[in-house]
């Protein structure tokens, strides 16, 4: 695959300000699918998974995640890539290995702190902007209710049976970057360790991988 540096901040979390988002009246199929989508999401305990994150321009790179809810995930990408993103205790945590930089963002700054909340609700501070149906999927862009300017997050479903299998995040210029995730398992055990952050230059220069 072709690979670059991504940005110094990746778009799997980051929705900077991208203009009002186009909102359409809900069906009461809308609704129906809105909540399978929130009572999937809220019945997640844990997955793993190996994810591929493609930019608009094409450029590509992969790695492996973890999420458990509520609050913690980490997402490491494989060589060459040089990002470590861990969430835990309310904050997200980036590490750039290359060039041995760390950056600390409140997780309720981020689109993907939404899916991590312990009672995720699609309604109240979130707005769903758009419900789409096809190919045996099901999208659903949303943004906080109020500030649709910060950009959005589009949540792509298989439909039947329905399980998170993408998400999409826009940023200021109308690019779009994907998140896909495959070979997912469920219900696992993950050591504590592995969400914490523990500032990965000294965990490195002690060799703890």
């Amino acid at each position: 695959m072709r690979r670059r540096p991504l940005l110094a901040l990746p778009a799997l979390l980051l929705a900077a300000p991208a203009g009002a988002q186009p909102s359409r009246p809900l069906s009461d199929r809308d609704r129906a699918d809105i909540a399978r989508a929130e009572a999937w999401l809220n019945r997640l305990g844990s997955l793993k998974a190996r994810f591929v994150q493609i930019a608009q321009n094409g450029a590509s790179a992969e790695g492996t995640g973890w999420i458990v809810r509520p609050g913690k995930m980490r997402f490491e990408y494989d060589p060459p890539e040089p990002l470590l993103l861990v969430a835990s205790h309310g904050q997200f945590f980036y590490f750039d290995r290359q060039l041995r930089q760390a950056t600390t963002l409140p997780l309720g700054a981020t689109p993907l702190g939404m899916l991590l909340r312990d009672d995720l609700k699609l309604s109240g501070d979130i707005t769903i902007g758009r419900v789409e149906r096809g190919g045996g999927l099901l999208r659903l862009t949303l943004f906080r209710t109020g500030r649709p300017a910060e950009g959005s997050l589009t949540l792509v479903f298989s439909d039947n049976p329905i399980e998170l299998k993408q998400w999409a995040v826009v940023d200021a210029q109308g690019q779009e970057t994907r998140v896909s995730l495959f070979q997912t398992e469920f219900g696992g055990r993950f050591p504590a360790m592995l969400f914490d952050f523990n500032d990965p230059r000294f965990r490195e220069e002690l060799g703890i991988p």
